[in-house]
């Protein structure tokens, strides 16, 4: 399987936004559970948010109300929406493609929050 890739991370002052993109194998996407993950430095890797292959979503609590998955079967992406950025949120943030037998890591991209 070939490895999802990340793009959309940068530089963004407080409370500012961001959108991630996550771009997948045609033949596994609409199968397939997208996972958000992000690591800060010295820090382990936390599930950010999850956008089922049904449309279904799950959220961390640091993240409800800010941050929202979608995705669009047609061009194989997924995207996370990043409203409201605190300094906190900065990481690097890694897509995880999970389906029946694989699981699928992107090499991430940075975001930072800072002014």
């Amino acid at each position: 399987q070939v490895q999802p890739v990340e793009s959309g991370g940068g530089l963004v002052q407080p409370g500012g936004s961001l959108r991630l993109s996550c771009a997948a194998s045609r033949s596994i996407f609409s199968i397939s559970t997208m996972d958000w993950y992000h690591q800060a430095p010295g820090k382990r890797r936390e599930l950010v948010a999850t956008i089922t292959n049904g449309d279904s979503t799950n959220y961390a609590d640091s993240v409800k109300g800010r941050f929202t998955a979608s995705r669009d079967n047609a061009k194989n992406t997924a995207y996370l929406q990043m409203n409201s950025l605190k300094p906190e949120d900065s990481a690097v943030y890694f897509c995880n493609v999970v389906g029946p037998g694989y699981n699928l890591w992107g090499q991430g991209t940075q975001v930072t929050v800072s002014s």
